[in-house]
């Protein structure tokens, strides 16, 4: 896991560039702008992750992402799921085929959940500088998706334990279908639904193993995750609420 402790860590000088961007957006009014970039932030993050890596994640640290007792609600197909899935997919949905910023496609996710009474609010990270304003949101590798596509997506309801939840195993199977309608064909899921690989600590560790071997410059990957998630103390002093985000395993 020391790998996502990286990502995090070169991702949270990035957060606060987010939050920025989203208010002078507001204000610009689609006007242009143009950001400029910190070397530092540059050189620090290339040395702690080479790929380029960026995350939705379902709410602040502090609060916790919900769950959707009807994803009909969002404009997508019946059943339950989670708020932070569906407000990503109905927000793409509803762009029908024009492209969004990626600080338009935040901004979308945070009304659909906000008009619908949720207290979330969808965060979004990066391994590098992200031209917020006029980089595009794209599932694909920015040279446009001519290497490798592979994802790799995790569903667990926890069936049968205390926390059980009902939406994820939706989550997954409408994320995938996206994710293969963008032309991602080497996939793999891992559910607690008898039918998939079960997504125990030591299967999604072997996940991850699985989704960057034998990777190179150019190649895309993806990866959802649908579950509780966690905390932990912190250990080496990186995080200012002193504590570490975990993923919660069937086990």
């Amino acid at each position: 896991m020391a790998f996502f402790k990286k990502l995090a860590s070169a991702a949270s000088e990035v957060m606060d560039k987010v939050e920025d961007a989203i208010e002078k957006n507001k204000k610009l009014q689609g006007n242009n702008m143009s950001m400029s970039r910190d070397e530092t932030f540059e050189k620090d993050s290339k040395k702690a992750v080479p790929g380029l890596i960026r995350m939705f994640s379902g709410c602040q640290d502090s609060q916790t992402s919900a769950d959707v007792s009807n994803t009909s609600s969002f404009g997508l197909r019946s059943g339950a799921g989670g708020a932070c899935t569906n407000a990503l997919l109905s927000s793409l949905k509803k762009s029908e085929g024009k492209e969004l910023t990626w600080v338009e496609l935040l901004e979308s996710m945070r009304e659909i959940l906000a008009k619908k009474r949720f207290t979330q609010i969808p965060q979004l990270s990066s391994s590098r500088d992200l031209d917020l304003q006029h980089g595009h949101f794209s599932p694909l590798h920015k040279n446009g998706g001519t290497g490798k596509k592979r994802g790799l997506f995790i569903g667990i309801n926890y069936v049968g334990q205390q926390g059980e939840l009902r939406g994820c195993h939706n989550d997954v199977i409408q994320m995938k279908e996206y994710l293969t309608s963008h032309g991602f064909d080497d996939i793999k899921v891992l559910m607690d639904d008898g039918s998939h690989e079960s997504p125990t600590g030591q299967n999604i560790i072997e996940a991850f193993e699985w989704l960057v071997a034998g990777v190179e410059a150019g190649d895309s990957l993806f990866m959802h995750y649908s579950g509780h998630g966690g905390s932990t103390q912190d250990k080496d002093g990186d995080e200012k609420d002193g504590k570490d985000e975990t993923l919660v395993p069937l086990d």
